[in-house]
């Protein structure tokens, strides 16, 4: 019977059935097949919803939402370039921040490339880049945000696994500047194929761009600074910075209008949030249901008798999501796999906030790997380029991220320095 649910669950998924309904259809189905009342799946989804921390989620979505809307990337942007636009790669590499910074806030990978990526993109061409690594940045920098705090990820991973959400705001920022400073690396050396123009630092323009951007620079502070300063929680953190970010942008800055923009942005991130707890409404009866049958338990008793290292269950663990994160998007994957195997990296000596970090650098990274990494279809509809070119042109950043994933994994002070530090 199962084996039959299994093989309807695919034949609707080749038809075009979304994969939360093929997720939440499975489910029930087995549910009542094992003879369990389908209703556990509703009782599931309360328990999530019932988390105090869940609201951070739609607060930061919010705030990013605005922000993303108003000409604050375009003064960031200015920012960035004028401080750093001057140095080999100066550019690439404000790309690369500009995007990690607005992904942190959306907490979609599909926003960034479409609507930041879409500024980057005819600069980076103006600015004599080729088009093959202007499109490859744009690609893997569209998830290079989600190990920053306030990413909606790591909320939901520190929802899913009990762990501190403090803790992994924390754990995230030396993972994540690692990746960047890999990506920016590689931008320096491919400078030198390109006849830049060649630029000084001015400290007027920097000044003048300093100046444009005064409001948005408090935000990092007021999230970072608040959460471990003691004078705020994280959802209390979320709330601050929507109300801090309307306020700016609605009314200081006047990039938007009340009349014309506000309810069209709440009704998109509200749309956004939306989808989000309906993929976690279909996963957390999945998730119920393999607990349920105590497929963790047995996963741990298979996996102790082939491997005893902890370096060769790391390994294991790293294919085992780059492939999750290709095939799952990031929500639906936390709330299937984490149950499954946070027991099972604990029995091998895995600090679960480190396991965190691992996880979501490998989900990151899936976005963008062949075949089938969200980003690398994104980039495909936005840019209108050929997946199999796309394979191609991201292969190289690919390969970077992969290196920075091995150092993240291998290396638990990487992501636990910051924890052990300042709580």
């Amino acid at each position: 019977m199962a084996l039959l649910i299994l093989l309807i669950i695919i034949l609707l998924l080749i038809v075009g059935l979304p994969l939360f309904t093929a997720i939440g259809i499975s489910s029930v189905l087995q549910f009542a097949n094992s003879g369990i009342n389908p209703m556990v799946v509703i009782v599931e989804l309360y328990r999530l919803a019932s988390a105090p921390t869940l609201l951070a989620i739609p607060l930061f979505t919010l705030a990013g939402y605005v922000l993303a809307e108003s000409k604050a990337p375009q003064r960031l942007l200015n920012l960035a370039d004028a401080f750093l636009g001057w140095m080999p790669g100066g550019l690439a590499i404000v790309s690369l921040i500009t995007c990690a910074i607005f992904t942190c806030f959306t907490g979609a990978s599909g926003i960034t490339i479409i609507a930041i990526g879409g500024l980057i993109y005819p600069i980076l061409l103006n600015n004599k880049y080729s088009e093959k690594f202007t499109l490859g940045l744009i690609t893997s920098s569209g998830s290079l945000g989600l190990l920053f705090p306030p990413s909606l990820p790591l909320i939901l991973y520190g929802i899913v696994a009990s762990v501190s959400i403090d803790q992994l705001f924390l754990a995230g920022i030396l993972p994540g500047i690692i990746l960047i400073v890999i990506l920016s690396l590689y931008a320096i050396y491919q400078d030198k194929f390109r006849l830049p123009e060649q630029r000084r630092f001015s400290w007027r323009k920097s000044l003048a761009a300093l100046k444009e951007t005064l409001w948005e620079l408090p935000i990092p502070i007021i999230i970072i600074g608040g959460i471990y300063g003691g004078l705020i929680t994280a959802v209390e953190a979320s709330a601050v910075t929507a109300f801090y970010v309307l306020v700016v942008e609605f009314f200081i800055k006047h990039d938007l209008s009340v009349r014309r923009d506000l309810v069209r942005i709440i009704r998109d991130s509200v749309q956004l949030i939306g989808g989000i707890l309906i993929i976690l409404s279909c996963s957390m009866g999945m998730t119920a249901f393999l607990i349920d049958a105590q497929i963790p338990q047995t996963a741990l008793h298979w996996i102790q008798s082939f491997i005893s290292s902890k370096l060769a269950f790391l390994l294991l663990l790293n294919i085992f999501l780059l492939i999750t994160g290709a095939l799952l998007d990031i929500f639906s994957a936390t709330i299937i796999v984490v149950p499954l195997i946070a027991p099972i990296a604990l029995s091998y000596g895995v600090n679960p906030v480190h396991l965190g970090i691992i996880f979501l650098a490998n989900l990151e990274i899936g976005y963008i790997t062949p075949p089938i990494g969200l980003n690398l279809f994104i980039s495909s509809f936005r840019f209108n380029r050929s997946i199999t070119d796309l394979y191609r042109i991201s292969l190289p950043f690919l390969l970077l991220m992969l290196f920075a994933l091995i150092l993240i994994t291998y290396i638990p002070d990487i992501s636990l320095a910051l924890v052990k530090l300042l709580q």
